[in-house]
């Protein structure tokens, strides 16, 4: 099962007079992402690199920001994936402190300081949602909502016409369970929408 966290967590980590500002945080997308990226190249000007890890869905990435290829978006990733984390975007702020690291020793600083945040972490179950949309008669909408209620669903909008059309999230490992339980006590008479 993955896991997101409850709240951000950071770590610093110097090496041959190099800072690395680690921080790990909740994040649904790569839009959200790159703002955020932004904000804090505002809030480091002096420093020579903000390098990222992005793990979210279809929209993950890995950015070295000038640092050598591979030595520092892609072990951030993998640190990231080897948590089983998801919707989560880890940055490094790095500080130039004079002396190269080489390839190894940029790996190396970049994996310490996203792994020493994470020692930190209150890491929560992530509970994938699915969103569902049906239809049916006016008589049906109270057994709809109570059964809706019973499985923790969440009612998004309702819609009045000649029939209710209904759409709701729920768990994604009880939804089809709630979709048969409906279906028996609907009697076939409830329809169900396709996205």
């Amino acid at each position: 099962m993955p896991f997101s966290l409850a709240a951000p967590v950071h770590s610093e980590v110097i090496i041959k007079k190099s800072r690395f500002i680690a921080c790990v945080e909740r994040m649904a997308d790569r839009q959200s992402a790159t703002e955020r990226v932004a904000a804090l190249r505002a809030e480091h000007p002096g420093a020579v690199h903000v390098c990222w890890a992005l793990l979210a869905g279809g929209q993950s990435a890995a950015v070295d920001d000038g640092e050598p290829s591979g030595t520092a978006g892609r072990p951030m990733l993998d640190v990231l994936r080897h948590q089983d984390l998801e919707g989560v975007l880890a940055t490094v702020v790095r500080y130039w402190g004079g002396c190269k690291l080489g390839a190894g020793g940029l790996v190396r600083a970049y994996t310490d300081a996203v792994a020493q945040a994470l020692l930190k972490a209150d890491k929560i179950p992530l509970v994938r949602q699915q969103t569902l949309r049906c239809t049916l008669p006016y008589a049906f909408e109270g057994l709809l909502r109570r059964e809706l209620e019973g499985a923790g669903a969440q009612l998004l909008a309702v819609a009045h016409g000649s029939q209710v059309e209904a759409s709701f999230s729920l768990p994604q490992s009880a939804a089809a369970d709630l979709v048969l339980r409906l279906n028996e006590a609907g009697q076939g008479r409830i329809g169900w929408l396709k996205d």
